[in-house]
């Protein structure tokens, strides 16, 4: 529609106040999916910060309150999204997920799911990076594992950090399957890189 069109002529106070407005952040997952592939046919494209604001207005909390698998209606619109604006995406909503607290089952298993299907390889190396910036813990591990899956070439400096991290890790995860699979799955595909 081009109403939509205002959306790339909101400052981001104004587009906060539309998305509160409209109520983005509540609105029916099918809708959701709709609005999302307008978003996909706007031109021109929404810029790095109004991406971030909508990711977070339209994702974020129904991301963080999950407690069963996302509909497919939710996967079918962060899927959509992220084909498009997978950077900002990451920033707001990957970075939220591992910041938080406790075991959050079903947001480890989506942001694994989108890294092994949706991100860009870039958008890939950039999780691994936020995943090395918060202490490692059991719920990490497959995240890691997923963007190990995807087998990018990590920059050096990426790939030393997780070498690096994960030895000085090794004494927290003595009894862990995950991080023997890890450590076994880092050995595997890079070792060229592991002396």
């Amino acid at each position: 529609p081009p109403e939509l069109h205002i959306l790339n002529n909101c400052s981001p106070g104004q587009l906060e106040g539309l998305c509160s407005f409209l109520q983005l952040s509540t609105c029916p997952e099918h809708l959701l999916v709709r609005f999302c592939s307008w978003l996909l046919a706007l031109t021109p494209d929404l810029s790095y910060t109004s991406a971030a604001i909508l990711a977070e207005q339209l994702f974020l909390r129904r991301v963080l309150s999950l407690a069963q698998p996302p509909s497919r209606h939710l996967m079918a619109a962060l899927a959509s999204f992220c084909s498009k604006y997978s950077q900002p995406f990451c920033r707001v909503l990957v970075a939220a997920v591992l910041r938080e607290p406790g075991e959050g089952a079903e947001q480890t298993k989506l942001v694994c799911e989108l890294v092994e299907e949706c991100l860009e390889p870039d958008c890939v190396r950039m999780v691994l990076s936020q995943v090395l910036e918060v202490p490692l813990s059991e719920k990490l591990l497959p995240v890691v594992q997923a963007v190990l899956g995807r087998q990018e070439v990590l920059p050096p400096k990426l790939f030393d950090l997780l070498v690096l991290t994960l030895c000085r890790q090794a004494p927290a995860f003595a009894t862990s399957l995950n991080y023997a699979k890890l450590v076994t799955a880092v050995l595997t595909m890079y070792q060229s890189q592991v002396s």
